[in-house]
């Protein structure tokens, strides 16, 4: 990894795999940190290209903030933003192939075809099911083209809060195979937090309730019921307690999730979202202004089709942050054969 500074030990929160960009903030046992990557290639270009990848449509918040920003910032004189949806079934999705192997072929295969079509500047796995296995995917061990996951924000955030209040508890909430996979939990421990305080809870089927309608009924259901099977293992039910949202998806739910805190009587000292500090590298500070304003162009591509309420109830609460994003969505592209996957599976 070039260029990236750390005062904390690369296992905790590192990624050593070439050309990975990273952002992690957080707290050690000695004293703040923060780790930064050098932008400077990308910000050497006046036009960039930036994919967004998820495994379904979580990742489109994650697209939204960067559009929203990098109109704002003036970085560049154009970008070019592409969403470009992994999910290669709607039958069937990445938490519900029954081996890690075949989940790291498909993900290379959407990846390589993404390369190959969109030409990218940069990749941003905006998911944590697939980020979980960017260290074990070919493309991203061979590509010279940066690509990130979100899984080391994630941490650091969740970091950062514990250390600053050592009285308390950090819930991971996930999907199937986040938690199942366990990279958050082994970063934290690895990072000085005791896994005594660290309470993961997989959410299966929230990321499609959350898709059909993020303020619904069910979607709230399901919700309150992940929050009390998680605070059933709470030793201390008084004691304040970080939410983690380790699913690009869960952020649009937020107040969803508050509620089902408070209903509860459970002490929330905040959620933990990385989806928006994330992309901080994409706007620091001394790159803004640099044109008189950017040129914005987004797409959204898929080879499954996206419903149309989906598009409705996703679209408006992207529609707040990034009316470009969207709009994108609602006039996506469905691109059937967009990636090999069943030819890779048993």
């Amino acid at each position: 990894m070039q260029n990236v500074k750390y005062r904390f030990p690369q296992r905790a929160f590192g990624r050593a795999a070439s050309g990975v960009l990273l952002f992690l903030g957080g707290l050690s046992p000695a004293g703040a940190i923060r780790v930064e990557t050098d932008w400077t290639a990308l910000f050497s270009r006046d036009k960039v290209t930036i994919a967004v990848t998820d495994s379904g449509l979580g990742g489109l918040s994650v697209m939204a903030e960067a559009a929203a920003r990098l109109q704002s910032a003036r970085s560049f004189r154009r970008v070019d933003l592409v969403f470009w949806n992994a999910l290669f079934s709607n039958d069937s999705g990445y938490n519900s192939l029954p081996t890690r192997e075949e989940r790291i072929r498909v993900f290379d295969s959407s990846l390589r075809s993404l390369a190959a079509a969109i030409k990218p500047d940069l990749i941003l796995v905006a998911c944590n099911t697939l980020s979980v296995l960017l260290d074990d995917v070919p493309f991203a061990r061979e590509t010279e083209i940066p690509i990130a996951g979100i899984i080391d924000e994630g941490v650091a955030q969740l970091a950062e809060a514990l250390t600053g209040n050592p009285q308390a508890v950090g819930l991971l909430f996930g999907t199937k195979t986040t938690i199942a996979e366990g990279a958050h939990l082994r970063k934290l421990v690895a990072g000085g937090i005791s896994a005594s305080r660290l309470i993961p809870e997989s959410c299966p089927n929230l990321v499609g309730r959350i898709e059909d309608d993020w303020r619904g009924k069910e979607t709230e259901a399901l919700i309150s019921s992940f929050v009390g099977e998680a605070a059933e293992r709470l030793t201390d039910r008084s004691a304040p307690v970080y939410a983690a949202l380790f699913c690009t998806h869960f952020g649009y739910a937020a107040e969803l999730w508050e509620r089902a805190f408070a209903a509860r009587g459970l002490n929330l000292a905040g959620l933990v979202n990385p989806n928006s500090r994330w992309i901080d590298p994409l706007d620091p500070p001394a790159r803004r202004n640099r044109f008189r304003r950017t040129r914005l162009r987004t797409r959204v591509v898929s080879m499954v089709d996206i419903s149309p309420g989906a598009r409705t109830s996703l679209g408006e609460w992207l529609g707040r942050i990034s009316p470009e994003t969207a709009a994108a969505l609602k006039t996506y592209d469905l691109v059937p054969g967009l990636f090999e996957w069943k030819s890779l599976l048993r």
